[in-house]
């Protein structure tokens, strides 16, 4: 069994939570902390739990992820994804012990033309964006000299609530679904990430402490996306190209997300797969999971 240092890991009933869960097994090194177990806004409890259980290593999957509703939440937002992150990064200061954090694509505008590097301008254009680029802030100005902010992109998987969940209950009761095409970015396999999580957490120091970005290799849209899963899955599903103005919603998206993870993937050696053998280890594990 692979050594892992003793790691606490937060929002465990999320999707990437769960991802991590799959990755590692029953290792008693690795400490779940679903919403119910801990209230990662509640200093206190906070404090408690790091107390009980000595973590060496904390990630933090816990984040407040619905973009739209983000827009008339802002003060929930930013509780979850900047103020909690704040009292981690304190914690984990306090406790000595090394932070990874998720972060996301939507720190960025979407105006770029060639992949995000680790060392490019922010500026969301969403209030979900703008709560997360605070949280990263809160890190960076932490103090703390173990951490890793990993951002990455359009994460799906068999739990939880994303994009391939969602073709995949559509194409339940249709036979032709219109998906935006003018959107690129790289659709990210939850346990690919997980993996490589796992593996940053046995490597993190301080000489490679810092910002990373992780996503599955190449780029697609999501009608690229949505055709790629009913091919794969040989589903009779046909596939409308639209743009994003037929698709309004309350949080504009970026319109490039694609990231580059060379910094990540030549610091901890590891190899990332393409989006595409990422959708085919999603659909061979479905049932599984």
């Amino acid at each position: 069994m692979q050594h892992f240092p003793k790691i606490l890991v937060t929002g465990a009933d999320g999707q990437l939570g769960r991802a991590i869960k799959e990755v590692v097994g029953d290792n008693p090194n690795v400490i779940f902390m679903a919403k119910k177990d801990l209230n990662i806004t509640d200093t206190d409890a906070l404090h408690a739990i790091f107390k009980k259980h000595e973590p060496e290593v904390l990630i933090n999957t816990a984040a407040y992820t619905q973009v739209d509703a983000a827009e008339n939440h802002s003060e929930m937002a930013y509780a979850i994804n900047a103020e909690a992150v704040k009292k981690l990064a304190e914690a984990c200061k306090k406790y000595h012990s090394k932070l990874i954090h998720i972060s996301t694509d939507y720190v960025f505008d979407g105006s770029a033309k060639a992949p995000y590097k680790e060392t490019q301008s922010t500026n969301p254009i969403t209030l979900y964006g703008k709560s997360k680029l605070a949280g990263e802030g809160y890190i960076l100005n932490s103090g703390l000299t173990d951490f890793a902010i990993v951002r990455t992109s359009w994460l799906y998987s068999n739990f939880g609530h994303n994009f391939y969940k969602t073709m995949l209950r559509l194409a339940a009761t249709k036979t032709e679904i219109s998906v935006v095409e003018d959107q690129l970015g790289s659709p990210t396999y939850a346990l690919h990430l997980a993996d490589a999580l796992i593996t940053i957490a046995g490597k993190l120091n301080t000489q490679n402490t810092g910002l990373y970005h992780y996503s599955n290799t190449s780029a697609t849209s999501w009608y690229g996306f949505a055709k790629a899963i009913f091919e794969d899955k040989n589903l009779p599903v046909q596939v409308l190209p639209i743009p994003t103005s037929a698709f309004p919603t309350a949080a504009k998206r970026p319109v490039y997300s694609v990231l580059d993870s060379r910094k990540l993937q030549e610091t901890f050696q590891i190899m990332i797969p393409t989006w595409k053998e990422g959708l085919q280890h999603c659909i061979s594990e479905e049932g599984k999971e």
